[in-house]
């Protein structure tokens, strides 16, 4: 499962997690390396909202947020304003992180921009930041798009994938990133009580999501499509 997910993410390595806010945890615990390290992160997004800010609560990292546009994007000035520049002065939190939500759950499951995405990744890589994408719904932005997965992925660093939403698994989220990210992540599983030896069966029905569930994603956008014109 995890080098099918790895390789149809165009991404060094992948790691199967239990659920989607472990997984969100993982990669801030892993980005953010140091206790007190800062992520910037909608104000209306999932890993904000709806995870008990989990993040501070068990990595010690402090979120910023930016302001969440009626399409799931952000200003891009308002992004850079957020950007801490007076590290290592010890009265700020180092920047550390960009978290963008794909598609974007509280603002109607927008999928956001490819050139948003872009320009996303090109603010992080100028001011030597990563960027994390909430991708629970991802492969449900791509069959809207009409684009392979890692097209939308090549803006990112890391992703999380859940494939117990439209992809139709019981139970199961994949993290993806490169090589060194996974090798940390594995261990920060491991201490969030993640690590489970009776992963086999859980991993077969999400291999099954990943190939032969994401063709169905058309149908329930026409089923949504037809509901919401009742």
């Amino acid at each position: 499962l995890q080098k099918i997910a790895a390789d149809m993410f165009r991404m060094e390595a992948a790691l199967f997690v239990p659920s989607g806010t472990m997984s969100n945890l993982i990669a801030v615990m892993v980005h953010c390396r140091e206790r007190g390290d800062e992520m910037i992160v909608g104000d209306l997004s999932h890993l904000h909202i709806y995870e008990q800010g989990g993040s501070a609560q068990l990595a010690g990292v402090h979120a910023t947020t930016v302001t969440n546009l009626p399409d799931g994007t952000f200003d891009f000035e308002q992004l850079e304003s957020k950007i801490r520049h007076g590290y290592p002065d010890p009265h700020y939190p180092r920047s550390r992180l960009i978290c963008v939500e794909n598609t974007h759950n509280i603002q109607g499951g927008r999928v956001l921009p490819l050139t948003f995405l872009q320009e996303v990744r090109a603010v992080a890589d100028r001011y030597g930041l990563s960027v994390h994408m909430d991708g629970a719904r991802v492969m449900n932005a791509a069959v809207a798009q009409g684009v392979h997965p890692s097209t939308i992925l090549q803006h990112t660093h890391t992703v999380s994938v859940c494939l117990s939403k439209g992809l139709g698994a019981p139970v199961g989220t994949i993290l993806a990133g490169p090589q060194d990210f996974i090798s940390r992540a594995v261990r920060c599983r491991k201490a969030l009580g993640g690590g489970m030896r009776q992963a086999g069966i859980l991993a077969a029905a999400g291999k099954l999501s990943l190939l032969e569930m994401v063709g169905r994603l058309e149908e329930d956008h026409c089923n949504a499509k037809t509901f919401a014109q009742g």
